[in-house]
This record gives structure tokens, sequence and C-alpha cells, in this order.
């Protein structure tokens, strides 16, 4: 991969697992230096393996224990890696959970938290970021951009998901966040978009792909026909993250194999 991010700094939330691990190392291969954020003491072992990952094929990368949800905790994400590395150039807010449940049987505990780790955690993910761009401006060594903000929402940001009323909330709370942003700080140079992943092959969804049944039923979704990858994922933000998409902001990036073209009406519904 061409080294579109040299001397760079990234920093990708919930990049232990999924689609956070294929985005770190494909960040990692394009030269970025790339912090793997993970949530507990127990990810930490995942994590370290996607550092290691990382450095076997020439690349930098530290793991970082951070809840996003602990505004404490995030401050000081940000602040330890300000002083290790200099700056951040990109965030990939990508932590995501799903507790899912039929809406009249959703506790509010169940709401709270993905509501908590999937919105709150991009706001103070994102302010903390904002802030170090708005700190050191555009350096053209590094960027034509003073910073680049990548949300990772869902096809479920506009396509109502029933049994998951709070993960399809948190993501439609995303797109305004994200445009929010882009709309507030493009005169400061800082650039934010969206990916939104349809079907991708990882852990958080087994049972939409483990079993040949599944998957053939997964595949009336999508008119593409396979299911999508974590690298797949990863090659878009490599993209939105360098300046080959420097005229890009405010933007939601559907990467679904057509889920959003709606297959089920392929043959007039």
């Amino acid at each position: 991969m061409e080294k579109k991010l040299i001397n760079q700094v990234a920093i990708v939330t919930g990049g232990s697992s999924g689609i956070g691990e294929g985005i770190s190392k494909s960040l990692a291969l394009a030269g970025a230096t790339v912090i793997v954020n993970h949530p507990v003491a127990t990810t930490k072992d995942a994590a370290e393996a996607v550092v290691a990952s990382i450095v076997a094929t020439g690349g930098k990368s530290i793991s970082y224990q951070c809840d996003v949800s602990k505004e404490d905790q995030v401050i000081k994400m940000f602040a330890d890696v300000v002083a290790q590395f200099g700056t951040v150039d990109i965030l990939i807010n990508n932590a995501g959970l799903q507790r899912d449940a039929k809406f009249h049987e959703m506790t509010l505990a169940q709401w709270q938290l993905v509501i908590d780790v999937n919105l709150t955690g991009q706001f103070l993910c994102a302010r903390e970021a904002i802030k170090e761009f708005l700190r050191r401006g555009v350096d053209e060594t590094r960027s034509q951009a003073a910073g680049k903000i990548i949300h990772v929402s869902s096809v479920h940001e506009i396509i109502p998901w029933a049994g998951h009323a709070n993960y399809a909330s948190s993501k439609g709370a995303i797109r305004m966040l994200m445009q929010t942003l882009a709309q507030e700080y493009g005169r400061n140079k800082i650039r934010v978009n969206s990916i939104c992943p349809g079907a991708i092959q990882t852990p958080i969804n087994t049972n939409a792909w483990n079993t040949p049944e599944a998957y053939n039923s997964l595949m009336t979704l999508i008119p593409y026909n396979r299911i999508g990858q974590p690298k797949d994922i990863g090659n878009l933000a490599v993209f939105l993250s360098s300046d080959d998409s420097d005229y890009i902001t405010g933007a939601s990036i559907f990467i679904d194999g057509g889920m959003t073209t709606f297959e089920s009406f392929s043959t007039g519904g």
C-alpha cells in the first residue's frame, strides 16, 4: 500500500477487533502511527495482538486502554498520545456495541449503555481531537488538513432496524453530529466524514453469516452478493484520512455492497 499517511498519528477507538482492527492495520500499512484503543483490561490481549501484527509488517503502533464513554479517560488518552507522539492527525471514532431487545422490553440500562458508547463516546473523542487540531493548525508537511475525523456509523443511520432501536438511534444521531462538525470546523481545515458499513464479517454479527443458511439469507439483502471484510472498511478509511480526499467533508459514505438500494425490491417488491 502506498504510504499516504507517513508521519501521521491516528487514534482508532475500538481498534482491537472487527472493523477497528481492519482500519488499524490499513492505516499502519499507509504509514500512520496507530494507537489501538481498547476499553477494558480483558481486551488488552486482543489489542496487543493487533499491535504485534502491525509491528511485524514494519508499522508503528501501541495499545491504549480507555473507555470512550468516560470523559476523564478520553481526556487522558488524548493528552498521553500528544505527550508521546507530539500530536494527533486522525481520529477514527469506531468504538460501538449492541444491546438488542424488542422496544417494549428494552431496559433503560440497555438504551443508555449503547448511547453512552456509540454516541457520547464519539462526542467526547471528537471534542478532544478538535481541540488538538485547533491548537496545532495546518502543518502541510503532514497534511493539507488540520485534522481528520472519521465516524464509523452504519447503514442503520438511514435504515430502521426493528429490535435494535438503541443502536439505530445512535447511528442516526452520528450522522447529524458528523455533519454539524464538518459545517462548524470546515473553516479551520478540519475534515469530518462518516463511513457507513453494511454487513461486515466480524464477531459482532456472527449469527448473520456463520452458517450456509444464514449467509444465503443475508445475501438476499446485498446486490453485490458477498459479505464485506474489515479490510474493505480499512481501505476507505485510508482514503478519507489522506489528502486524496481533501475536498470531501460532511459526507456519509455507504460501503455495503448495495444494501441501501433495498435488494428486496429488485424484482418489483
